[in-house]
């Protein structure tokens, strides 16, 4: 969980972003909208989540490692290239 409240101000900014495309995708299936519009939507909703997971991730490894002046060089490479990796994956 983002710890900074700025980091915080972010995640909960980017739920209340999915909560308005899971709603508009609902509004969508209810109308009986064609399928192309219909997965653009979910796409939409898999990215926000998606980019969501990897902030927190992101965040967490930070915390889990707080002391940038006691890691390694070493360590902060690994843990930039952990999250540039989870970040692709989740694209």
């Amino acid at each position: 969980m983002p710890h900074s409240p700025e980091e915080k101000k972010q995640a909960l900014t980017r739920i209340r972003r999915i909560k308005g495309q899971v709603a508009t995708l609902e509004q969508a299936l209810d109308a009986g909208a064609d399928c192309p519009a219909i997965l653009q939507q979910l796409a939409a909703v898999r990215g926000a989540v998606n980019g969501l997971m990897a902030t927190v991730l992101e965040s967490y490894l930070r915390e889990e490692f707080p002391n940038s002046e006691i890691r390694s060089d070493s360590q902060n490479k690994s843990i930039d290239e952990t999250i540039s990796i989870v970040r692709s994956y989740l694209r």
